[in-house]
């Protein structure tokens, strides 16, 4: 079955290219041109991945409010911001809000689709059979990958598609330091510097909330991250 992709975007002429492309590369595509029209439909059906922009016709930040919504009904639904405005403060506040990538719309067509599929590779995996492997301790943590989901002293830790495989990517080598190429190459994730390091921060934050005194996921400055092993 084709994977269905809702686009949230008001400009009618980037609307209706971006549909065009998407639909000739298989995917069944769904657009709206604003948060009302999006955000009724998704009361009524989830599609596989959303694609959002900020602006939405009289909303200067609607598709944030698309995300927040999203959010809240699922907690792994790929979501991407593509959006003109270029600057710190809306992708950190994206990825804060829970989207699993943030691309400007200047990025080619080739490397958009190749972020899609990056995604939907990511949440395939949950598909493939159960295997000893996907289960991983370590201390007080437990990661499953085939049900996507992470225990720290036994509570739930909620975390966005990308944000789990970034973290299965450093719990699975405790001890051992990864860099931000070799978090993309195990995560499948095609991502700048920044938005590594976005991911991370909000990862950990996640978990001081449940424990204010976590410290397990360590930056090792001009290398990378690792998961601090109970020995180390």
């Amino acid at each position: 079955m084709s994977k269905q992709i809702a686009l949230v975007e008001d400009d009618q002429a980037l609307r209706e290219n971006y549909v065009s492309a998407l639909t000739k590369q298989g995917y069944v595509v769904k657009a709206y041109s604003n948060r009302r029209q999006a955000e009724t439909a998704f009361a009524q059906q989830l599609p596989d991945l959303a694609i959002v922009d900020i602006g939405l016709e009289d909303e200067i930040d609607g598709g944030f409010a698309v995300c927040q919504t999203l959010r809240s009904l699922s907690k792994t639904l790929p979501i991407i911001f593509f959006t003109a405005r270029d600057n710190d403060y809306d992708t950190i506040c994206g990825l804060r809000m829970g989207a699993d990538d943030y691309l400007t719309k200047d990025i080619s067509l080739p490397h958009l689709l190749a972020r899609i599929a990056a995604l939907f590779r990511r949440t395939e995996l949950l598909n493939q059979p159960l295997v000893p492997s996907d289960l991983i301790k370590s201390g007080e943590l437990i990661v499953d990958a085939k049900r996507m989901t992470v225990k720290w002293k036994g509570q739930i830790i909620d975390l966005t598609v990308t944000e789990f495989w970034m973290l299965h990517a450093i719990a699975k080598y405790a001890g051992h330091v990864k860099s931000r190429q070799q978090l993309m190459d195990e995560s499948k994730m095609v991502v700048d510097d920044t938005t590594i390091t976005s991911h991370i921060k909000r990862v950990r934050k996640k978990f001081v909330q449940v424990d204010p005194s976590f410290d397990r996921i360590e930056t090792v400055y001009g290398m990378g991250y690792r998961w601090k092993a109970d020995n180390s």
